[in-house]
């Protein structure tokens, strides 16, 4: 009998994702679908927007109850777009009493339920901020993304 592959761990080994300091994250759906949202191209001088879709809708909602949930975790900042959301996640209790890794599977576990069917990748991708300068230009790449939505590894024609 063949063995299965080893599934590498996108985790630090070293950290246990409870610690009171920002997490970038990136959340995607499943297939890379575009479900969520549309980027509405802007006219000159102006910029693109979002326009979220019934499921972008029931996502942005489940974003922002997370700090009812869970009063020791503040969504910074976040944008949701077609077939993926980034959200920037601020613990602020040490060490915290559940791990981001929980918070973002009970999100996911919220959506799906409200939709009525799975709609998300297996796992996020996540990035410790470690610096100011990090956090800033994270926050600038969130405020960036629809407006650079045609360049970025996601991008799915509609």
């Amino acid at each position: 009998m063949s063995q299965l592959p080893t599934r590498k761990p996108n985790r630090l080994a070293s950290d246990q994702y409870r610690r009171a300091r920002p997490y970038f994250l990136t959340v995607c759906t499943l297939q890379h679908r575009c479900i969520l949202s549309r980027v509405v191209p802007a006219p000159a001088g102006e910029l693109a927007r979002v326009a979220l879709t019934r499921e972008g809708q029931i996502v942005r909602n489940s974003i922002e109850q997370i700090p009812a949930h869970y009063p020791y975790a503040r969504v910074e900042k976040y944008v949701v777009m077609p077939n993926h959301i980034h959200l920037l996640l601020w613990l602020s209790s040490e060490p915290c009493p559940v791990s981001v890794s929980h918070i973002i599977q009970q999100m996911k576990g919220t959506v799906s339920k409200q939709i009525g069917a799975p709609i998300w990748q297996k796992g996020f991708y996540d990035h410790i901020i470690r610096t100011e300068t990090d956090y800033r230009e994270i926050w600038q790449y969130i405020d960036n993304n629809p407006q650079k939505w045609a360049l970025d590894k996601f991008y799915q024609e509609v």
